[in-house]
C-alpha cells in the first residue's frame, strides 16, 4: 500500500473523500469477517439488534448458554467502542500522527486472535464459540467507534440498515423531484457494495482457506495503520 495513501486516509485532518475511501475498506473488513465469522460460531457478530434478541430468547426460554453468549457479545462490542475512544483520545493528546491508527493495529491483532483461537480451539466447542464471538464483537466495536468518530457519525461500516435506510431516503428524494445528493448516493452505494463484497470474499476464503482467511484481512488493517504508526516511531526516534 502506497505510503502517502495510508497518511491521507489516516490523516488528523479529515476529508469527504479520505472518510469515503476509509469507510468502503473497512466495510470491505466488516463485510467479510460478518459472513467468515458466522461459518465459524453460526452467529452475525457485526450488529448488535440480533444479540439483544438472542438475549431476550434467551432468557425468557431459560437458555442460559445463548443468554450469556448474547450479554457477553453486546459487552464485548461496547467494549471495542470505548476502547477505540480510549486509543483516540491518548493518539489527540500526544498529537500524534497515528491518533487513527491505534484501532486498526488491535483490530488487525483482534483478527489474527480469532483465527488462532479456531485452530487452538476447534474440538472445544463449548470454549470456542463464547472466545470467538467476544473477540468478533469486540473487533466489530472498535471499528464501527473507529469510523464513526473519523467521519462525525456520518458513515457506518459494520451494519448496512442505516446505509439502505439513507438510500432509500435519497432515492425517495429524486423520484419526488426533490434532488439527490449524487456524492451521498455514491458514498452509501459503495458502502453497500464493499460490505457485500466483502462478505462474499469473506465467506469463500473460509470455505476454502479455514481460520487462516484472517490473515490478509489482518495485512490490510496492519498495512494501513502501519504507516502512522511508524511515522510517529520515526519521530520519538528524532527527539
Amino acid at each position: 500500500m502506497p505510503h502517502h495513501y495510508a497518511r491521507r486516509l489516516l490523516a488528523s485532518e479529515r476529508t469527504a473523500e479520505g472518510n469515503a475511501h476509509l469507510g468502503w475498506m473497512l466495510a470491505f473488513v466488516a463485510g467479510a469477517t460478518n459472513a467468515g465469522g458466522f461459518l465459524a460460531v453460526q452467529q452475525y457478530t457485526s450488529h448488535m439488534t440480533g444479540m439483544v434478541s438472542a438475549a431476550a430468547d434467551g432468557l425468557v426460554l431459560g437458555q442460559t448458554q445463548a443468554l450469556a453468549t448474547a450479554v457477553g457479545a453486546l459487552l464485548s462490542f461496547g467494549a471495542g467502542a470505548a476502547c477505540t475512544a480510549l486509543l483516540v483520545n491518548f493518539g489527540r493528546q500526544r498529537q500524534a500522527h497515528s491518533v487513527f491508527a491505534l484501532p486498526l493495529l488491535l483490530e488487525a491483532a483482534c483478527l489474527l486472535l480469532f483465527g488462532l483461537l479456531g485452530a487452538w480451539l476447534t474440538g472445544l466447542r463449548a470454549l470456542f464459540i463464547p472466545a470467538a464471538v467476544a473477540v468478533l464483537c469486540f473487533t466489530m466495536g472498535l471499528q464501527n467507534a473507529l469510523i464513526t468518530k473519523v467521519s462525525r457519525a456520518e458513515i457506518r461500516t459494520t451494519h448496512v440498515t442505516g446505509i439502505v435506510t439513507d438510500l432509500g431516503i435519497e432515492l425517495g428524494r429524486r423520484l419526488c423531484g426533490a434532488g439527490a445528493n449524487a456524492t451521498r448516493l455514491r458514498l452509501l452505494g459503495g458502502l453497500l457494495l464493499a460490505f457485500a463484497v466483502g462478505g462474499l470474499a469473506g465467506a469463500w476464503a473460509f470455505k476454502t482457506m479455514g481460520y487462516a482467511a484472517t490473515l490478509p484481512l489482518a495485512l490490510l488493517l496492519a498495512l494501513l495503520g502501519g504507516v502512522p504508526a511508524l511515522d510517529d516511531l520515526d519521530r520519538l526516534r528524532a527527539r
